[in-house]
């Protein structure tokens, strides 16, 4: 075999941080350190009077770095033929949209001892909904004015993304409005650090962020206009200097890695560093998409990722979240979509709900795994709602929450547990059909993450629900494995992501098949999650709901009566 060559992914997420460090000759995963972001609950500051509140200390990010850089790379010294300075490149990816506020050299505002405790100056992490009425205020000055930068966002701009969040920081943080020079996305704000960018004006951005969270688009000519950023908030426009563009794919090098990191990491400097993407995108890199095939990365939420090739016609599509030119693979419009919460649903119901008498932790979601798979669907008579976190798609509304119906006296935690589940599967097949009801075909699906990886009913009840095989990456660490390819790229080490994906990535042998019994069950059960689903979540769809609750009944009476 030729002489190994490595490339290194980091992988920011929710919680916590990881380095992967890679064989690029045949995606072989030589080295993994995983860091625990310190601060808040599981790495979050919350705010106990506003659920809608999600930040993360920047300092965070920094120390994960040190923690994950230096371990990696001590474990991938055992390796066969391993040596630091076979590492030719580095990929990012994060959370997003998490936007931090930077002084004029780039650096966290929350760096700075002032700011040090103010969590209005840390990251605005993706899930932090505070900015749902600036989000709505875009949104409708957007459409009164004509223009055009919600089409390809789904039509709604969103309250998890840049420009709500800035907004909302503008009016209700005085001392972080003074002290902002910009606002740089987790996924820029990464390589820069790396790359030691100094002045806000070199700041490399992403097109996965910047077209996807930031209504970038080459269509208008970049960012929205000043006068509209002016009638949002007089001298809001600001915000458009300093933001370098064209902002640009995650196979090009945003620098290379500064001598005091290298020698601070045992690492040689001048390692190629790749533009970073958000940690979904990159994910469905590693998951090896392609045209046709929808990778599903599922976490605390998913994000559901598709391309389609720029040669074709791709229809805007309502409640989206983004159409844009190769923020995902080169060559291919990325389509992103997403639930808001999935694995978090299952969390909640496991610390908040669940009797002591299942455990903790994940031992209570095993045992409750365990008894939820015994049951048949539709044995419960439950079928609950998955917006605890608000609907991300398709229906783009933070206001929206969770509900189970069907409940009586017999109810169990079995049920409820499952219901859940089942409730996740129903809004991914809404988003599965709002993209072929616009042309976009789903021919395969591939699902990564923890969730995927380690609970095999939840694939099982996806594929019964959607009526489509459910397959899995190979890979455990599917978005550090997508960021290492990226930077195998940037370091030369492949040509292109597509011949790095033909080399590094691959699918598990076992595929959950649909069973025609349950699917016939299911689709009975989804016409009355998609009757819930638009008379809470849309204005036309206030029909009456007498009937549910007596389908429920009824569909419960025939599974159990079956033999």
């Amino acid at each position: 075999m030729p002489q190994p060559i490595f490339s290194l992914g980091l992988d920011f997420g929710t919680g916590s941080a990881r380095a992967l460090v890679v064989d690029t000759r045949d995606g072989t995963e030589v080295a993994t350190a995983v860091f625990d972001y310190p601060t808040g609950e599981a790495g979050v500051v919350t705010e106990s009077r506003d659920p809608n509140f999600a930040r993360q200390n920047p300092a965070d990010y920094v120390a994960a770095l040190d923690a994950i850089i230096q371990q990696a790379v001590a474990e991938a010294s055992s390796y066969p033929g391993f040596s630091p300075a076979g590492i030719v490149g580095i990929g990012v990816d994060t959370t997003g949209s998490t936007p931090i506020p930077v002084d004029h050299t780039s650096t966290p505002l929350a760096l700075h001892p002032g700011f040090a405790k103010d969590p209005g100056a840390y990251a605005w992490l993706w899930k932090d909904h505070t900015a749902h009425a600036e989000a709505a205020e875009i949104t409708a000055k957007a459409t009164a004015g004509g223009y055009p930068y919600l089409g390809k966002c789904g039509g709604t701009y969103s309250s998890e993304w840049y420009w709500s969040k800035m907004l909302h920081s503008e009016r209700s943080n005085p001392a972080v409005t003074r002290a902002a020079a910009s606002w740089v996305e987790l996924c820029d704000y990464i390589p820069a650090y790396l790359t030691g960018v100094t002045d806000i004006a070199h700041v490399k951005r992403g097109i996965c962020a910047a077209g996807h969270k930031a209504m970038y688009s080459a269509t208008w000519g970049g960012l929205p206009r000043a006068e509209f950023l002016e009638a949002l908030e007089p001298g809001f426009s600001r915000f458009r200097e300093g933001y370098l563009t064209p902002a640009l794919p995650s196979d090009r090098v945003a620098g290379t890695l500064t001598p005091s990191l290298a020698a601070r990491w045992g690492l040689p400097a001048g390692i190629a560093v790749a533009v970073g993407a958000f940690d979904a995108h990159v994910g469905a890199v590693g998951a090896g998409a392609g045209a046709g095939t929808l990778v599903k990365i599922m976490g605390t939420s998913t994000c559901d990722c598709i391309v389609a090739p720029l040669t074709e016609h791709v229809a805007d599509i309502p409640g989206v979240c983004g159409i844009v030119p190769e923020s995902i693979l080169p060559g291919m419009y990325g389509i992103e979509a997403g639930q808001s919460a999935v694995g978090d649903i299952f969390d909640w119901f496991v610390r908040r709900i669940s009797p002591a008498a299942y455990g903790t932790g994940s031992e209570a979601h095993a045992r409750l795994t365990d008894a939820a798979a015994k049951l048949r669907p539709g044995e419960s008579g439950l079928v609950a709602l998955d917006w605890h976190n608000g609907n991300r798609t398709v229906l783009v509304d933070p206001l929206l929450t969770g509900m189970i119906v069907g409940e009586h006296l017999q109810t169990t935690p079995a049920d409820i547990y499952r219901a859940l589940i089942e409730a996740t599967a129903y809004g991914a097949l809404t988003i599965i059909d709002r993209l072929e009801e616009y042309g976009v075909r789903v021919e395969r699906i591939i699902n990564c993450g923890g969730i995927a990886e380690k609970n095999s009913l939840v694939m099982q009840v996806y594929a019964d629900v959607t009526g489509r095989p459910m397959q899995v990456s190979r890979s455990g660490q599917t978005c550090a494995l997508g960021a290492a390819i990226c930077g195998a790229v940037a370091g030369r080490a492949h040509p292109s992501v597509a011949d790095a994906q033909r080399a590094m990535t691959g699918v598990k042998a076992t595929v959950y098949a649909p069973i025609p019994a349950h699917r016939e069950i299911y689709r009975r059960l989804y016409r009355i999650y998609s009757q819930l689903h638009d008379a809470f979540g849309t204005k036309e769809g206030a029909a009456s709901l007498y009937g549910v609750m007596k389908e429920l009944i009824t569909i419960r009476q025939s599974v159990r009566q079956r033999p």
